[in-house]
């Protein structure tokens, strides 16, 4: 029933809230589609919380869903998914908000088709197809390109001009297949295998424009993701535009946003490296400049050194030095010379002062026997005996003629006067 209100007895707001909550709990519960457009999973509670979207007006509403419901579905919940909702509408008259309760979710049409393909995304993720430690790097300037695409598409243009833009002696290799429908995957890998075996070929790009997620399907295909992992040349994979996201794009090497940013990435801008070049060239010949001033500068100093500047005078003190040294070795050896023959005159002294010839030279002489044996006392000599005597200058024979005993001095003296007693 209607509410009677007016302007002079107007009805309090909790009680057209409490009129709204019991108008829509007599709405039961309905089956709902939409496209999810947010998924909040927040800590500590059991509740995950989504917004629903219309397809084709500006039109969403908020949905409540208990996590194990979400849980239970075969292939992860993501933003993006087509879903059909078992829900009952609830009026949340606190806030004023209406929101719904998901009792059952069903993925079906696009939103079915997402889970397939994340689902096969995290097979092969865990084969680790999709690992960065695979990916290749490009060359700098391939000798040759291969394109893989369809037969008069933009893509094949885009790539083509813009490459030979870039680099106008890039040489491609194209294969055309179809990309889209049944046979797309097949004539894919056939395409793709023909540019890999080409020796020529040093990078493969495999281009499409936009399309549907269904169009673009044939680019998450297993098979294709498989043959692509086994190349052994670099793909670049330039599928739709940004925000499409095919399987492809994860096992290629390069991923490219669009066919012409794909172009852009196979071979360089040749005005940019002619600008580097010269740019290189102008910093190799400032280097060197810089390298030759270094050296004029060391040269500077090493010539205005005295030893460079004028080397003889170094020479000079030298020799200054030299002579010096000689003089003082040649004053040294005079004064040892002079000591030595001062030693040797007193040696010769003192040898001759002690020499017999000396005392032979003052006078005296030595007598020796016929046997030349010498004479010191007359006890053994007898009248008419054969001597020697030896003077400082010769020898002089003679005979004794007569003895005469003479008394001696000291011990001797003593004992000479002992034998007489």
């Amino acid at each position: 029933m209607a509410l009677e209100t007016s302007p002079e007895h107007p009805a309090p707001v909790r009680q057209i809230a409490q009129a709204i909550g019991a108008w829509v709990e007599r709405l039961g519960a309905v089956w709902v589609e939409g496209q999810v457009t947010q998924v909040s999973r927040r800590g500590g509670t059991n509740t995950v919380f989504l917004t629903l979207r219309d397809k084709l007006a500006d039109v969403s509403v908020s949905v409540t869903c208990p996590r194990g419901v979400v849980d239970s579905l075969p292939t992860p919940l993501v933003e993006g998914a087509q879903v059909v909702c078992h829900a009952k509408p609830s009026y949340y008259a606190t806030r004023g908000t209406l929101s719904l309760q998901v009792r059952e979710i069903r993925l079906v049409g696009e939103g079915e088709l997402l889970a397939r393909l994340e689902r096969r995304r995290q097979l092969l993720a865990a084969e680790g197809l999709f690992a960065e430690a695979l990916k290749r790097p490009l060359p700098f300037l391939p000798r040759a390109v291969g394109l893989v695409t369809a037969q008069g598409s933009a893509a094949e243009r885009d790539v083509l001009e813009h490459a030979r833009r870039r680099w106008p002696g890039v040489r491609f290799e194209v294969r055309y297949a179809a990309m889209q429908g049944v046979h797309s995957a097949r004539e894919v890998i056939e395409a793709l295998g023909l540019l890999d075996r080409e020796p020529e070929v040093d990078v493969i790009v495999v281009a499409r424009g936009g399309g549907s997620v269904e169009d673009l399907l044939p680019f998450s295909d297993e098979a294709v993701v498989r043959a692509v992992h086994a190349a052994r040349t670099p793909v670049v994979s330039a599928i739709g535009h940004e925000p499409d996201s095919p399987l492809l794009d994860l096992v290629a090497d390069v991923r490219a946003s669009t066919p012409t940013d794909a172009a852009k990435r196979v071979v360089p801008d040749v005005a940019e490296e002619a600008q580097r070049v010269l740019q290189s060239r102008e910093r190799g010949r400032r280097a060197l400049h810089h390298l030759l001033e270094r050296e004029l500068r060391a040269l500077d100093a090493l010539r205005s050194r005295p030893s460079l500047a004028d080397p003889r005078s170094g020479l000079d003190e030298r020799l200054r030095e030299v002579e010096a040294l000689r003089e003082r070795a040649r004053r040294s050896f005079a004064h040892r010379l002079d000591r030595g023959e001062d030693d040797l005159h007193h040696q010769v002294a003192r040898v001759r002062a002690l020499s017999p010839l000396a005392t032979l030279r003052r006078g005296y002489a030595v007598i020796s026997d016929a046997q030349g044996q010498a004479l010191s006392s007359v006890v053994d000599l007898d009248p008419g005996q054969t001597l020697h005597m030896r003077v400082a200058d010769g020898r002089i024979g003679a005979t004794v003629t007569g003895i005469e005993r003479v008394a001696l001095v000291g011990d001797d003296a003593s004992q000479e006067e002992d034998q007489d007693g």
